[in-house]
């Protein structure tokens, strides 16, 4: 390509060379930092397949499984614990608590948009406020029944439903330590899933008080036998 004709040194005033090269630098600088931005900002998805295959093994790489959900975890500063995790295999749809396959990965980070560990730090504080809509909330809780439970069993044995009601339930609902305790003497082994949707609109809709409890109201039988227990309980501790 033929070179831009240069102004003739007389054409030009003093300092004007000093401008015009100072100009040229500039819109070069600019053009390589608007690069490098969109770099950053576009969603990969070869680098999210790549990312992925860091957590799995040569022996199945289509599956991160329970050592590569730990380094996973770790690396992006959240306790497998936090149900941040429960919101994100969520938005992945996955099957199977402590497994996330290739394809269940590329489809919640493509929603996301995260092809990096950095990015997706930066959405972790709209994966926890997900948990702020009640609609979105509802979801969750309800996945987190058939992703938490053993696969071989129709229910949830109990002490994988108290966890999982302890990560959902136990900063919201007033009830919930009355209701841990009442499970913790009760007769029941598991949770089948109508039960484990009840507790949620119980949580949601009967007072602290249960003034607004109805005895003859369509409620699953454990969640009437929580009420004669807890109203016992208060009645025990006013009499003594």
């Amino acid at each position: 390509m033929p070179r831009s004709k240069r102004r003739a040194t007389t054409d030009m005033g003093p300092g004007d060379d000093d401008r015009h090269c100072s100009k040229r630098l500039r819109n070069t600088t600019s053009s390589r930092r608007y690069s490098k931005s969109d770099d950053v900002i576009s969603f990969s998805q070869k680098r999210c397949l790549t990312w992925f295959r860091e957590y799995t093994t040569p022996d199945d790489p289509d599956t991160l499984g329970p050592e590569g959900m730990e380094k996973y975890c770790e690396d992006i500063g959240v306790e497998p614990e936090n149900v941040v995790m429960l919101v994100l295999a969520y938005k992945m749809q996955a099957r199977q608590m402590g497994f996330f396959t290739q394809t269940e990965w590329l489809k919640g980070l493509s929603e996301l948009q995260c092809d990096s560990i950095s990015k997706l730090q930066n959405k972790l504080d709209y994966l926890r406020n997900q948990l702020n809509d009640q609609h979105v909330f509802k979801g969750i809780y309800r996945y987190a029944y058939d992703f938490a439970r053993d696969k071989d069993q129709r229910s949830m044995d109990m002490e994988t439903a108290k966890a999982m009601l302890q990560l959902l339930l136990g900063k919201h609902w007033p009830l919930y330590s009355q209701f841990s305790q009442f499970l913790e003497q009760s007769k029941y082994k598991v949770i089948n899933k109508d039960q484990w949707c009840n507790i949620l609109e119980f949580s949601r809709t009967i007072a602290h008080d249960l003034s607004n409890y109805d005895v003859d109201g369509a409620w699953p039988v454990m969640l009437d036998e929580f009420v004669e227990w807890l109203k016992a309980s208060r009645t025990d501790t006013n009499i003594s």
